[in-house]
């Protein structure tokens, strides 16, 4: 089993996660349940998916989660997105989130190749 907190990875989709919940407290409330909850979900997937991950025992199993994480990452691309478009987000925050988001959902890439042609 590995150990999620020592992945690179999933420290910054963790830091991630952080500034995402510090930038939607000042979305209007009547989001609270719409695209605030979808954001916050989507964040906080990449990481947990990292960390369910390394629990599994193969790489195979490991890797399966890192997809997930990936569209968890596309998800919230759009969502931080559209709440800089409805100008919920200032767009120099926007932009700091999305290219968090750019430069994690390279890292996943990086290692899902990594553990496929370690597999193949």
């Amino acid at each position: 089993m590995r150990d999620y907190k020592k992945y690179l990875v999933w420290e910054k989709s963790h830091q991630l996660t952080l500034d995402v919940y510090r930038n939607t407290k000042s979305f209007p409330k009547d989001e609270m349940f719409g695209l605030i909850s979808q954001i916050k979900r989507s964040s906080s997937s990449i990481p947990t998916n990292i960390a369910e991950g390394c629990g599994r025992n193969s790489d195979k199993d490991f890797c399966r989660f890192l997809y997930v994480a990936f569209g968890s990452a596309n998800e919230l691309e759009y969502q931080i997105i559209l709440s800089i478009d409805l100008q919920f987000i200032q767009i120099e925050n926007g932009q700091k989130l999305l290219s968090q988001v750019e430069e994690i959902k390279k890292m996943l890439n990086g290692l899902i190749t990594k553990l496929n042609n370690a597999n193949s």
